[in-house]
């Protein structure tokens, strides 16, 4: 397994446990979706995946090795690559500049090269938008910036939480399309939307999360056709 947790708990400062007891493994090649409700734990899962926030107590092994608890620019390194909720590009640097820095901690210039031009050829729009201000692109159009920057670093994981929040139904979709264009180049992902129907449509394993805990997993669209999913997650009666 690529990622393997084991009874991961975690929360924020003095507060209790957002995560309790969470159980998850991703293959390499995986393609999985978080949904759930507000509060879940969803995107406290990633940041502790990401180093973001430390555990309180659990495994994290990533390729074998527990990386619980380490700083985020070391598991970074070790090719996790985290594309947070909301917008992270450099609103006042260039699309190219927002590449750029991708690629910062490449010292081999002929590599960070190659690594610029395969996020180009997957997101031809930082090169068509090369010298735009970056906070002036769409917000469809920025996120795939994001997705394109961490791409730029080789990722054996990327984890991108809630990437079509606030996006209109067109930019979503080339979104949802991109990431599923990564995945079947090898790239592994673990997905948190909030469009429950878009998210299991796209991914290939689906994971329902309830008060910091993995209630359901499943193939993505046996989940949407699952009566309980409908119901709770979906607004649809279990009828239909």
């Amino acid at each position: 397994m690529l990622l393997e947790i084991e009874g991961l708990c975690a929360g924020y400062g003095s507060g209790g446990d957002i995560l309790r007891g969470v159980d998850l493994s991703l293959a390499e090649g995986d393609f999985v979706c978080l949904i759930g409700p507000n509060g879940a734990g969803k995107s406290t899962l990633l940041r502790a995946i990401s180093g973001i926030l430390r555990p309180r107590r659990g495994t994290i092994r990533f390729d074998g090795t527990d990386v619980a608890g380490l700083r985020p620019d070391l598991l970074f390194r070790r090719g996790i690559a985290h594309v947070p909720q909301g917008r992270s590009t450099f609103p006042q640097m260039t699309v190219h500049e927002n590449l750029l820095m991708g690629a910062y901690s490449i010292r081999d210039r002929g590599l960070a090269r190659e690594r610029l031009e395969v996020a180009a050829a997957f997101f031809p729009i930082v090169v068509e938008q090369a010298n735009r201000r970056a906070g002036l692109l769409s917000g469809g159009e920025q996120k795939q910036v994001e997705m394109a920057r961490a791409i730029v670093t080789s990722p054996r994981l990327m984890l991108l939480d809630e990437p079509t929040l606030g996006l209109e139904p067109r930019a979503s979709r080339t979104v949802m399309a991109k990431m599923r264009e990564l995945n079947e180049h090898g790239v592994t992902i673990l997905l948190v939307e909030q469009n429950a129907r878009t998210g299991l449509g796209t991914a290939r394993t689906g994971c329902v999360m309830e008060l910091g805990t993995i209630k359901l997993r499943g193939e993505g669209q046996r989940l949407l056709d699952d009566p309980q999913v409908k119901r709770l997650y979906l607004g649809e009666s279990a009828a239909v």
